[in-house]
């Protein structure tokens, strides 16, 4: 049965690894691929009358329609799509002068917007990019069932003379040159490399993939902690570096503690709890973004003196992209010696080498 807005396909999921593995550790062989880093997007474009294309529908990971949010897309694949079709791909913005352009993850999450004229103007000042690198169907035909180098071969035919706002990812099954996109890629502000079994079908909603992140440490400052959606314990800690100027700037946050270790935590932090004059602690509040519009961001503030070691995969601006994971506290490390200067920023890498 082909996958259609009614009946609707989980993408495919993969799970991560620490290395770019080789072709042979899986049988078959492996496809290397650029990791994108953007919004997951099923795209159905429905038949029309006869070969041509009726209704278009963007879906997204959790199957809730992304549709309305990218005009400019939804335009593009009436134009420019040869048939009606389901692709399996993901939405990015570019931004920057052409040779500098990189993904702009902040000007993605923007377009997620409820009032109809500020979608239409950000589809104008900060268009869209579909990137495909999976065909799902083809026609009335279900690609499911098929291998992952049948199907790559058959999307390469339908689209890999598309122009913009539509590319066909990169593929390779050069190990060594996977490993050279891992760390150029990089700078253009892509996640990663995957690597997919070309044997293997498409599996929705299964890990059966290999994803390769960047993983790096810092040693950051603890400014305060939330307390967890149970009223039990710390939920998250929010955590702190330091700007040329001395500035301690909120850089993300790190969370995902055992039962046992939330609880601990309330009392190891409690030396450290600012407090008034009537002795109840300080609270705080995070910067509220449309992601968290409802949701408590008050924190309890504590003293910048504990320092701990987390890992991270990259920076957005000044923050950790995603939550950071907790390593180690570091007793050893003065706070104040936890600055951004310690970060390894990746050398700048153009987006449109990468399309190409």
């Amino acid at each position: 049965m082909r996958p259609s807005p009614d009946s609707p396909v989980a993408p495919m999921l993969a799970k991560a690894v620490p290395t770019v593995p080789d072709p042979d550790s899986v049988e078959g062989g492996l496809s290397y691929e650029p990791k994108w880093d953007g919004f997951r997007a099923i795209v159905y474009a429905e038949p029309g009358d006869g070969e041509t294309i009726g209704t278009v529908e963007i879906g997204s990971r959790g199957s809730k329609m992304l549709t309305r949010y990218f005009p400019e897309l939804v335009e593009a694949f009436r134009r420019l799509l040869p048939g009606p079709c389901v692709l399996d791909g993901e939405i990015v913005v570019p931004t920057g002068e052409s040779g500098r352009q990189r993904l702009d993850w902040e000007a993605l999450s923007q377009r997620i917007h409820p009032a109809a004229s500020r979608v239409k103007l950000l589809s104008e000042e900060t268009p869209a990019t579909f990137i495909a690198f999976d065909l799902i169907a083809l026609g009335d035909e279900s690609y499911l069932d098929r291998p992952f180098g049948e199907r790559r071969a058959a999307l390469e035919e339908f689209a890999a003379d598309l122009p913009a706002p539509i590319a066909l990812t990169r593929t390779t099954t050069d190990v060594d040159l996977a490993r050279e996109w891992l760390v150029e890629f990089e700078g253009a502000g892509l996640d990663g490399v995957v690597a997919k079994p070309l044997a293997g079908p498409y599996a929705p909603n299964k890990r059966t993939l290999l994803k390769i992140k960047h993983h790096r440490t810092a040693d950051v400052v603890v400014l305060g902690y939330r307390i967890h959606a149970s009223g039990r314990g710390v939920g998250s800690l929010l955590l702190g570096l330091y700007d040329a100027d001395g500035t301690l700037r909120n850089v993300g946050g790190v969370s995902a503690f055992s039962d046992a270790t939330r609880l601990a935590l309330i009392d190891e932090l409690e030396p450290l709890v600012e407090r008034d004059e009537s002795g109840e602690a300080v609270k705080g509040e995070t910067e509220r973004s449309r992601f968290s519009a409802g949701k408590d961001v008050s924190f309890v503030r504590l003293r910048p003196e504990r320092v701990l070691e987390v890992r991270y995969d990259q920076m957005e601006g000044m923050r950790f992209r995603h939550t950071a994971q907790f390593e180690r506290w570091r007793l050893d490390r003065e706070a104040r010696s936890c600055t951004f200067e310690q970060l390894d920023r990746p050398l700048a890498y153009d987006l449109g080498d990468v399309l190409t």
